[in-house]
């Protein structure tokens, strides 16, 4: 069992990774899976309960304090890329050579626009400045502000 504690960016919330061995059956018809895990997050985000729990099987040997840090790092890789390809759609350009470079570098600058100009939702950004070219200059123009935390 591993915990760890967020608090920041309008979350308070404990992570709980309990995680034991594959029993027999699972690894014979799962090759190569070492653990069972459960993974629960309690607590509030912007205010409101949170609470989510999710199951999942790993391959991976190593210890649930080592175990815990991969799923965090990885789900905020995944949220990221939730964002992209939701608001953004990313997933559907066929982009090809240079050009699928270029187009990431320019979400990715998009999005960064729209959290320097205080946006907390990239969908209000966009909606906000999708039809007005003064305000996405404005925004390209701002000096970014030192972080508060």
């Amino acid at each position: 069992m591993a915990t760890d504690h967020e608090i920041g960016h309008g979350r308070n919330i404990t992570w709980t990774l309990r995680a034991k061995q594959a029993p027999e059956h699972i690894r014979e018809a799962w090759i190569g899976t070492s653990w069972i895990v459960e993974m629960t997050a309690d607590g509030t985000r912007d205010g409101k309960p949170f609470q989510a729990t999710h199951l999942f099987l790993t391959s991976l040997r190593t210890t649930p304090e080592a175990l815990l840090q991969l799923v965090r790092d990885r789900w905020s890789i995944e949220g990221w890329h939730w964002i992209r390809d939701t608001q953004l759609h990313e997933d559907a350009h066929r982009y090809r050579g240079n050009g699928a470079g270029v187009m990431a570098t320019l979400r990715t600058a998009a999005l960064n626009l729209l959290r320097l100009a205080g946006f907390r939702s990239i969908r209000a950004g966009l909606q906000a400045v999708m039809h007005d070219i003064t305000a996405l200059l404005a925004m390209a123009r701002r000096k970014p502000q030192p972080d508060a935390c």
